[in-house]
């Protein structure tokens, strides 16, 4: 498969207002079949800094402006109707070790799941997501379009990590290696989750929250064009803080902050440095 040249074909289809239909169906096809094969991803780490790829989510875009509807039926009460292109991904039976226990998942087609990766029922990974070797996907769990979730990384029940298909240059979600997601955390809006950062369940982290570090006594932001950042190893709790408005004081009102409360050394496991975190 030769990258180069199907970036420029996207890229050129992309830009021309009624490109052929089946010059963009062969396109959008060889592109599913590059990033289900881990060939291709949204994003890529080289060098230790973060590179996004536009011309991928432009083909995936290309495919759901140009593919027709089609309808599915899961009998005896199940109808679906989405894009042609981009139905469900048989992973058991395509990919080498992963396991997707019975009871629901959905593994859309541009998705990779690599090797050693364990899906729970219901999960659901959607088109253009990489689920790294020996990744935890727990139940109820969603990897939105395009997030990049790395090896050795664990999704607790009920996470989800927000996608992102427009504008083409937005950063997807990063889960980096070894990382935490508790139970019922939400990621959104680009954020990276550094290399064997803890999330406790119910954090959220989004573009528009900053994240205070109490341990280095920083403030971490989203600017114009770059994602909030949660350093390695850093352990993220809720917390909330004050409002100094003379209302908002009189009420007793705060608002919801991500804090991190210490880090991880080379020794802790994530579930011991959250119970101590926790405590």
């Amino acid at each position: 498969m030769n990258l180069p040249e199907l970036r420029a074909r996207i890229e050129a289809l992309a830009a021309r207002e009624r490109p052929a239909l089946e010059e963009v169906e062969a396109a959008v096809e060889e592109l599913l079949r590059a990033l289900e094969a881990g060939l291709v991803r949204a994003a890529t780490r080289e060098g230790g800094t973060w590179r996004l790829h536009p011309w991928v989510k432009q083909g995936l875009l290309l495919g759901f402006r140009f593919a027709p509807d089609v309808s599915v039926t899961l009998p005896p009460v199940f109808f679906f109707r989405d894009r042609a292109w981009f139905s469900p991904r048989d992973v058991a039976r395509e990919a080498p070790g992963v396991r997707v226990v019975p009871g629901g998942t959905t593994v859309r087609r541009g998705a990779f799941v690599g090797p050693g990766a364990v899906v729970m029922p219901p999960a659901y990974v959607n088109v253009g997501a990489w689920v790294g070797p020996r990744a935890m996907v727990d139940s109820h769990a969603l990897v939105g379009s395009c997030a990049q979730v790395e090896e050795g990384v664990h999704l607790s029940a009920g996470a989800q990590l927000g996608g992102v298909l427009e504008p083409p240059g937005a950063w997807p979600v990063i889960v980096e290696e070894g990382a935490f997601v508790g139970g019922g955390c939400g990621v959104f809006e680009g954020t990276r989750v550094g290399r064997r950062a803890v999330l406790a369940p119910g954090v959220m982290l989004t573009a528009s929250l900053p994240l205070f570090d109490l341990v280095r006594q920083q403030v971490y932001r989203a600017s114009q064009g770059q994602p909030l950042v949660v350093p390695e190893g850093a352990v993220v709790v809720p917390g909330t803080r004050r409002l100094s408005a003379s209302f908002a004081e009189a009420e007793g009102l705060g608002l919801y902050a991500p804090v991190i409360v210490k880090y991880r050394d080379a020794r802790t496991d994530a579930a011991a440095a959250l119970e101590e975190a926790l405590r």
